[in-house]
């Protein structure tokens, strides 16, 4: 049986081998409602050849000897600091193939997010939307805002993320609802997500850096304050996310006067049905919008990095393993899901779902296991995962690297995978095809790096470039 990723370019794995394909849209898991636009993230017009070329399930497998004589200079030799955890493993027949502190627990920086899209796809599936609700509030005319944990939420047709959830088509609802009630006043609920805002591990600048933000249930545009950002990806976010999506939805509803957190109490859980102001009662539904499906919100996250998105999602694994959506109940949670996927837990330490965290620790090994089974089909819902992965030279956070030399160049259009960095550590995980058209999961964690930076990411370049290039056999 065929196992199908969406996205633009996607490895998939049969009984006969490994290909690559073009599919359309899944209607299973996004669902055939016209008036619900789904996310599109489009590609540059011009992807580089061969673009994740065919794949061959007979393809020699790549030895020791190879990847000793292939990488292991690179490796060794470049400053890539004083932990450092490199596996290289066959996705076929997972066998680890090469390895190098494979089971030293390293800061993962941003290729955490690999762990966050597998647990939040197994645990909510690649179907499940994200809610933000309207409920009566205590008197007539009074509403609450109810923040669900979409952090894609916008304000307007001009949102931060395509085929978002929108307030202006909410408070159009909220006004239907409402019948002949005129809107009075605008509370807003963000009581799902507890604990601190912000991860205690996080460096310092991280609140007002520009690549983060406070993690609440209620936000629009990823707590941008607006929605636009730079070309390096970086955006200026607001310290009260929640406050801010209640403005913006008041506005659209025509509501004067500042919003205010609704009363203890006043929110109960989630109905399956939205309530007539005739007949409903203060906390009955009265409208509410839906995120994009899960499978794109996990493309938002690793596209671009997306750290707000990606606290979020893990906030989803705690909830749904019943935990508190917290940072605490998201270790949990997340832990919890590996273990369920049969990934090795030991010496993990899962502080946050972006990998911000200099406290966070991941294995070679298990990244490796968790990227083979994904692309393996055992689990199809993990398949997405790969549809968000950028690909080398062309898209999301690989678009400008490896560039024209001749030992990197190898990896254009036949590497896919997320990077991370923090200062001191920088990272890869994904997957390549070698020249004889082996597939292969590799990783390469490093912490307290004493190279620079831009020297450091070339050193992971050219690894990732080296396997693609050769057989190694």
């Amino acid at each position: 049986m065929l196992i199908a990723l969406t996205g633009v370019l996607v490895l998939v794995v049969f009984a006969a081998g490994l290909v690559v394909v073009r599919p359309g849209p899944v209607a299973a898991w996004l669902g055939d409602e016209a008036a619900r636009p789904t996310a599109v993230i489009d590609p540059p017009e011009a992807p580089p050849a061969p673009v994740l070329a065919a794949l061959s399930g007979t393809a020699p497998m790549p030895d020791k000897a190879g990847l000793d004589a292939a990488i292991g200079k690179l490796v060794t030799d470049n400053g890539l600091g004083g932990r450092t955890s490199v596996v290289v493993r066959d996705v076929l027949s997972g066998k680890v193939l090469w390895a190098k502190g494979g089971d030293l627990p390293t800061v993962p920086a941003s290729t955490m997010k690999l762990v966050t899209a597998a647990t939040v796809l197994s645990t909510r599936g690649p179907a499940h939307r994200i809610p933000t609700r309207v409920v009566a509030g205590p008197n007539p005319g009074e509403v609450i805002l109810v923040g669900g944990g979409d952090p894609t939420l916008g304000a307007n047709g001009k949102s931060f993320y395509p085929g978002a959830a929108r307030l202006d088509r909410l408070a159009a609802a909220t006004k239907k609802a409402l019948g002949g009630t005129a809107p009075t006043k605008v509370y807003y609920d963000s009581s799902l997500y507890s604990g601190p805002v912000y991860e205690p591990g996080w460096d310092s600048d991280i609140p007002t850096g520009g690549f983060g933000g406070p993690s609440t249930a209620l936000m629009i545009d990823g707590a941008r304050k607006t929605p636009t950002e730079s070309a390096n990806h970086y955006s200026e976010r607001t310290s009260k996310p929640d406050l801010a999506a209640a403005q913006a939805f008041a506005k659209a509803l025509g509501v004067s006067g500042t919003p205010a957190k609704a009363p203890k109490g006043a929110v109960p859980p989630a109905t399956a049905t939205a309530s007539p102001a005739a007949t409903a009662g203060p906390g009955d539904e009265l409208a509410r919008v839906e995120s994009p499906p899960m499978v794109r919100l996990v493309e938002f996250m690793l596209v671009d990095s997306d750290n707000v998105v990606a606290e979020a999602l893990a906030r989803e694994v705690a909830l749904a393993k019943g935990k508190p959506a917290s940072y605490a109940g998201a270790r949990q949670g997340m832990t919890e899901a590996l273990a369920d996927l049969g990934i090795p837990t030991a010496g993990l330490v899962l502080a946050d779902g972006s990998g911000l965290s200099r406290t966070d620790r991941l294995t070679g090994e298990a990244q490796t296991a968790l990227l083979a089974l994904a692309a393996s089909g055992k689990r199809p819902e993990l398949t997405e995962m790969f549809a968000g992965l950028p690909v080398a030279t062309w898209s999301g956070t690989l678009e400008d690297r490896f560039g024209e030399t001749a030992d990197r160049k190898a990896a254009a259009g036949v590497v896919r995978a997320k990077t991370g960095t923090l200062t001191g550590n920088h990272a890869m995980a994904g997957m390549v095809t070698t020249a004889d058209g082996r597939l292969l999961a590799f990783s390469v964690l490093t912490d307290g790096v004493t190279a620079g930076s831009d020297e450091a990411r070339g050193t992971l370049d050219r690894i990732a470039a080296t396997l693609a290039g050769c057989g190694c056999d």
